[in-house]
């Protein structure tokens, strides 16, 4: 019996991107910035920092922390993330990576921490 039923919601499978899925402007510098402030809220939460204590090392206004550690993308250039890690006393690089061949149209963004 394969008779579809009425009520099924079809199921699309989507990119590695979510942001590139719901069809963001820049969906690879939306996801970079929630890969950030994901690793900062990490960062936050690892040293059991109040979001007062944030709001004096970020220089940031108490509300807009808690922006920040609800995840909130607008708002927060990439660069101002990069300078709140520095804040927390983390050390950025950034590596550039040349393609290993010339198949892949465009590069991508991705955060990690060791």
């Amino acid at each position: 019996m394969n008779k579809k039923r009425e009520d099924e919601i079809p199921v699309v499978m989507g990119s590695d991107n979510i942001f590139k899925d719901l069809g963001f402007p820049e969906p690879e510098e939306t996801l970079a910035k929630a890969e950030l402030i994901h690793q900062i809220s990490l960062i936050i939460k690892k040293r059991k920092l109040t979001q007062e204590q944030v709001s004096k090392l970020l220089k940031l206004p108490q509300p807009k922390v808690s922006l920040l550690l609800r995840g909130r993308v607008t708002g927060f250039s990439t660069d101002r993330l990069l300078r709140f890690l520095n804040a927390l006393n983390c050390d950025v690089e950034i590596r550039i990576r040349l393609p290993q061949s010339r198949r892949k149209r465009h590069g991508r963004i991705a955060v990690t921490m060791d």
